[in-house]
C-alpha cells in the first residue's frame, strides 16, 4: 500500500510539472549613459533572471576610449573599477561575482595583474580563467569578462 502511495505520489508530481507552464526570464540590456555616447556596438551588461554577464572591460577612462596610463597594474586597477561600476549599477558586487575570464596581453604580465586582482578578492575569490590574447580593443594590455548573481531585495 505504501509503495502504491508513493508511486502514485511521485506520478502525480511528474505529471503535474509537465504540465506548468516554464517561467520565461526577462532579458534587460544594460547601457551607461556616458558609454551610450560612445556609439560602441554592445551592451556592457547583460541581465538574464538573477544573473549578470558583463561584456569584456579594458582600463579605459569612463566615457572615453582613452586608455589609463601606466602599464597594466594601471590599466588592471582602471578595469576592475570599471567592472565594479557596471555591478553596481546593476544591484551586484564584487561579492555576488561568479566567474571572471582574463584576457592578457603578454601572458609574462599575468603575474603583475594578479597583484591588483587579489586586492579586489581578498578572501573568496570566483572561478576564473585566464589567457594571453595578442590584439585586445583599444590596445589594451588586459580586458576582463564578468558573471555575477544579482542578490534579491528583501
Amino acid at each position: 500500500m505504501a509503495k502504491t502511495f508513493t508511486f502514485a505520489f511521485i506520478l502525480s508530481l511528474f505529471i503535474f510539472s509537465c504540465t506548468q507552464k516554464p517561467t520565461e526570464l526577462e532579458v534587460n540590456h544594460y547601457l551607461s549613459e556616458e558609454t551610450a555616447q560612445l556609439n560602441l556596438p554592445f551592451s556592457e551588461a547583460v541581465k538574464v533572471g538573477d544573473m549578470l554577464y558583463l561584456s569584456g572591460q579594458v582600463g579605459n577612462k569612463p566615457g572615453t576610449l582613452d586608455l589609463v596610463e601606466g602599464g597594466i597594474e594601471a590599466e588592471a586597477k582602471q578595469v576592475m573599477e570599471n567592472i565594479k561600476t557596471v555591478l553596481e549599477a546593476n544591484g551586484s558586487s564584487f561579492d555576488h561575482a561568479v566567474k571572471f575570464t582574463v584576457f592578457i596581453d603578454d601572458i609574462a604580465q599575468w603575474s603583475n595583474f594578479n597583484k591588483v586582482y587579489v586586492e579586489y578578492f581578498p578572501n573568496k575569490k570566483p572561478a576564473r580563467s585566464a589567457l594571453g590574447a595578442d590584439g585586445l580593443a583599444l590596445g589594451a594590455a588586459v580586458e576582463v569578462e564578468c558573471i555575477a548573481y544579482i542578490p534579491s531585495k528583501k
